[in-house]
């Protein structure tokens, strides 16, 4: 599975009808459409598709055609983001009527170009569980925990210092393994 970090947009054109189509991370996703309904009054449709995990690991999804015949836009954009295993990822797709009916099959394919094109322009990034813990050491083995933290890309969101030294941690099921294994004999995982 895979995901994306930032905002990308693109444009396609099918007989004088324009499509944007906007890929996004899902936690911007409502703030975008709302957005992109300000800054384009005068598109006819408002295309939706969006997937991502919740917190029991299981992937939500769901697609809005808003006004264009049903299954002809929102589907076909779904399809595509499940096709290119995105998760936690929303596209939107802006579309500008041109005066020539596209057709069904048209519309179909007009769509699931358009986000398409606008993943080929995306950078994917591999989806990995990560792991949050907490960690607690002597102060004589801060050097050495932050060291083993930047070696296996271990993400430190919180650090306290008290009697002992905690620190939060973030990082893949694999790399945080990987350096508990390599610190185990100076950090102790407690409760987070």
């Amino acid at each position: 599975m895979y995901y994306i970090k930032e905002e990308y947009t693109n444009t396609l054109e099918v007989k004088q009808s324009k499509f944007i189509a906007c890929l996004v991370p899902y936690d911007k996703y409502e703030t975008l459409l709302h957005k992109l309904k300000e800054e384009h009054p005068k598109a006819r449709h408002f295309v939706t598709a969006y997937r991502y995990l919740n917190e029991y690991e299981q992937i939500v999804e769901h697609s809005s055609d808003d006004g264009e015949p049903s299954g002809t836009s929102g589907k076909p954009s779904l399809m595509v983001l499940q096709g290119q295993k995105l998760i936690n990822t929303a596209v939107i797709v802006v579309r500008y009527f041109g005066g020539t009916k596209l057709g069904t099959g048209g519309l179909v394919r007009a769509y699931s170009d358009a986000v398409n094109l606008v993943i080929e322009k995306a950078e994917l990034y591999e989806y990995k569980k990560e792991l949050t813990q907490k960690i607690v050491f002597d102060y004589s083995d801060v050097r050495f925990v932050e060291y083993e933290c930047q070696v296996s890309d271990i993400v430190i969101g919180h650090k306290e210092f008290d009697t002992k030294v905690s620190y939060i941690i973030t990082a893949s099921e694999e790399n945080m393994k990987n350096f508990l294994s390599k610190t185990a004999r100076v950090v102790t995982v407690t409760a987070v």
